[in-house]
C-alpha cells in the first residue's frame, strides 16, 4: 500500500498518523518515515486496512485493540553504558 493511500484509509475514520503509531504502540516518526519510502510494510496497510473495515461496519476497533497489550519495542542502534555506539571495543571504566 502507498502513502498516500494509507493517510486516505486513516482520514475515513479520523486518525492521525500519531494517533495510529499510538494504537499499535509504534513510534510516529517511524511511520513517517515511510512517506520518504512511499510504500507501507504489508503488515502495518494489513492492520490500517482493517481497522477502517471494522470502522466502517459499525464495530468498535478501539475496543477489540484494548484487549492486546502492547509491549514497547526496545530502540534498535542504542549504545551499551561505556561504549559508543555498540562499538565492540574494550569496556571504559571512567
Amino acid at each position: 500500500m502507498s502513502y498516500t493511500d494509507f493517510l486516505a484509509e486513516l482520514q475515513k475514520i479520523g486518525l492521525s498518523v500519531r494517533a495510529f503509531a499510538e494504537l499499535v504502540g509504534m513510534n510516529p516518526n517511524s511511520l513517517s518515515n515511510y512517506a520518504r519510502l512511499g510504500e507501507l510494510p504489508t503488515h502495518i496497510a494489513l492492520i490500517a486496512v482493517l481497522m477502517v473495515g471494522l470502522a466502517e461496519r459499525g464495530g468498535d476497533y478501539r475496543q477489540l485493540m484494548s484487549k492486546v497489550t502492547i509491549t514497547p519495542k526496545k530502540p534498535r542502534g542504542r549504545g551499551k553504558p561505556g561504549r559508543f555506539g555498540g562499538d565492540p571495543q574494550q569496556s571504559m571504566d571512567f
